[in-house]
């Protein structure tokens, strides 16, 4: 059981002290239990039941951040690198539910967040990164620019934060820009007048011949947005401001964003049984109908407790499936006195998982639903238990119906390879098993040799009614990692640091 808003509990404390110093007076302890009972429902008690998925409108952004050397000038306050540190993690709490990307970069690009709406992910990305690890100093906007242009996002709006360090070729950098349409809006970071750079020992920088080195902003990242038909900004006097002009700038309210699909816990709330019983306490001190009030809510508490025995039961079977306990999750979801679309799928899913492909079949095929995300599920799931029992004519035509409600790329694969054995008439070729939508995620923890299984989609799913909606299993143990910004932050790996200092022997700049 989790509680959704735990911070509510604190007031448990001051009534507790009221309720030991009271007057031992039943209507004074009735009401100090009824407020007991109201903070424990404002705290929002319930039972995690998996993950939902959701279409959702969301615009894409890459933020690149420069930690390059030059970026430790103090021209602004504290230093460049933390002013932009701090500009970046304002956006990203005024613009909460956008699509953005994190990379950093100096000689050579490393994404910290790939693209995500989790923008807490994004801000702990941020503050694990630690400059004093990285050993490459120069500014590559060449090396950024091509890392982009490499990506598979359909709306590149990169947002560049940097002082532009010695890039000199704006045409080279503009060609990039316009081939891979990019959309560029950049930050301009430090001054004109330039600083000097400070060493971690307390020294300031100097080149070759011992002069102190003085970065400037570099004119060319206004030449190269104007270029670009970008828009160019400098920084403003906080990093607040700073981050209120860039969203501005960028006119989020116009841009029209793309739907994606946003994966959020799903909960089944208990905050209805504390606030049941305090109202039949309220009514049982202040009103005459005692007897009849107690009926009544004594039929609906038993509704309301059998309820509460599903969720667990079904949250217990969730967690031992997660523990491939299968023989455990039956146990549980046999114990469901009504069961759901969601439990139904559980227990075709844990048949599946222990290769009992006729009772998973038959608890597929006894599942009814309206909703067209739903059925494609189902005929895939139907697809892959005929395609495991070698029935793959069967396994052909449900294939083909789910890809008629819609796009899979997943089932257009397992659809060629079930055809190509269908027509060989002969399953021991030597090709792989169709996949399962989930197999990307599977990849690396098959023996080199082995065939690939066929899995089921829904792993398992989750829904109820003709609104059940999906849950994968992988998804739900990534989604029990709680990310909280207080929590100790965790430094990024050495790995992780020598991508980004790779070949730092060679700069000729190091700033």
């Amino acid at each position: 059981m989790s509680i959704l808003y735990p911070a509510f509990l604190w007031l448990i404390i001051p009534l507790a002290l009221l309720f030991w110093t009271r007057e031992k007076k039943v209507v004074e302890t009735g009401h100090l239990i009824i407020l007991m009972l109201l903070v424990i429902a404002m705290s929002r008690p319930a039972i995690k039941q998996g993950i939902e998925e959701s279409q959702i409108e969301a615009k894409e952004f890459i933020i690149a951040l420069d930690i390059s050397h030059s970026m430790k000038a103090k021209d602004l306050k504290p230093n460049r690198y933390l002013f932009a540190k701090e500009t970046a993690k304002a956006f990203l709490s005024m613009n909460p539910t956008d699509n953005i990307m994190l990379i950093a970069f100096t000689s050579n690009p490393l994404l910290l967040s790939p693209p995500t709406t989790d923008h807490q992910l994004i801000s702990i990305a941020l503050e694990s990164l630690n400059p004093e690890y990285i050993l490459t100093k120069g500014t590559s906007l060449k090396k950024l620019f091509q890392k982009v242009a490499s990506m598979q996002s359909k709306q590149k709006n990169l947002i560049l934060i940097t002082d532009g360090g010695e890039e000199e070729n704006i045409e080279e950098l503009s060609s990039i820009i316009q081939n891979a349409n990019i959309s560029l809006t950049v930050l301009g970071l430090g001054s004109r007048q330039g600083s000097t750079i400070e060493n971690t020992d307390g020294s300031f920088l100097k080149d070759k011949e011992k002069h102190l080195v003085i970065s400037r902003i570099n004119p060319l990242l206004e030449i190269l947005a104007s270029e670009t038909e970008g828009t160019y900004l400098t920084a403003s006097s906080t990093p607040e401001s700073t981050a209120k002009s860039l969203y501005s700038t960028l006119d989020l309210d116009t841009q029209r964003g793309e739907l994606i699909t946003k994966k959020q816990h799903r909960y089944s709330e208990l905050y209805q049984i504390p606030l049941l019983f305090a109202l039949l306490l309220f009514l049982m001190l202040h009103t005459r109908a005692v007897k009849f009030l107690l009926l009544a809510f004594t039929l609906l508490g038993l509704s309301a407790e059998a309820s509460s025995f599903d969720n667990y039961y079904l949250d217990k079977a969730y967690q031992s499936y997660e523990s491939k306990e299968y023989n455990t999750t039956k146990v549980y979801l046999d114990n469901l006195g009504n069961p759901s679309l969601q439990s139904r799928f559980a227990l075709a899913n844990t048949y599946y998982k222990q290769g009992a492909y006729k009772e998973a079949l038959k608890s597929y095929l006894s599942i009814r639903s309206t909703s067209p995300l739903i059925k494609q599920k189902l005929y895939y799931n139907i697809a892959n238990c005929y395609a495991k029992q070698k029935v793959y004519e069967k396994a052909k035509i449900y294939y083909t119906k789910a890809l008629q409600l819609g796009e899979d790329k997943d089932a257009e694969t397992n659809l060629a390879l079930i055809a190509l054995l269908a027509d060989k008439k002969s399953a021991e070729l030597g090709i792989a098993h169709p996949k399962s939508q989930s197999s990307d995620s599977s990849k690396g923890e098959q023996q080199e040799g082995e065939e690939e299984e066929t899995r089921n989609e829904d792993e398992p799913s989750s829904g109820s009614g003709d609104g059940g909606e999906k849950s994968n299993t992988k998804e739900q143990e990534k989604g029990k990692l709680t990310l909280d910004p207080k929590q100790e932050k965790h430094p990024l790996s050495s790995k992780v640091y020598e991508l980004i200092n790779k070949g730092y022997i060679h700069e000729k700049q190091p700033w």
